[in-house]
């Protein structure tokens, strides 16, 4: 579980500094992703302790989600604040339905790692739910190609 968060909250920080690198602070979702960029940045700094903390290797395909976050989030912004709007509501939808899958399967196992997972999962949600109201409500080719390449970075990065 750990392996899969880190590079999952690797990938989003890489998306929303994709996004940003193309935006700078200008645009009316810049200050938005800034913001969830930050909370990003807290969650991987949680998941490095715990990989560091817990001896468990990251994965291997940590080179590939650095290319791949950050081209997601450019190209996302390329196409212009709705649709960097949209990666998020898909990408934070598959994280939700995956962390509220992790809390399922943990139950009262590891209560540290559930407290996180909760915590993060909230502000995930908060993520979706802002990028949904901020117009990333289109793009339904994009978003169901989106949610399926997380749903492959996850199973891929349990694994590998």
């Amino acid at each position: 579980m750990i392996r899969v968060d880190h590079a999952g909250e690797y990938g989003a920080a890489r998306i929303y500094a994709g996004q940003l690198a193309v935006m700078g602070g200008r645009g009316p979702v810049a200050p938005a992703i800034g913001r969830m960029r930050a909370q990003e940045a807290r969650h991987l700094a949680v998941f490095d302790d715990l990989l560091t903390r817990r001896r468990v290797r990251p994965t291997l395909l940590h080179p590939l989600w650095h290319i791949a976050g950050y081209a997601l989030g450019v190209g996302t912004a390329l196409l212009g604040p709705s649709a960097a709007m949209a990666c998020t509501v898909a990408v934070e939808t598959e994280i939700d339905r995956h962390y509220q899958a992790q809390r399922d399967a943990l139950g009262d196992a590891d209560p540290e790692l559930s407290a996180h997972i909760a915590d993060f999962q909230a502000d995930e949600v908060e993520h979706r739910d802002t990028a949904a109201e901020m117009g990333g409500t289109g793009f339904p080719v994009m978003s169901a190609l989106i949610r399926a390449g997380c749903r492959l970075a996850i199973s891929v990065s349990q694994r590998i």
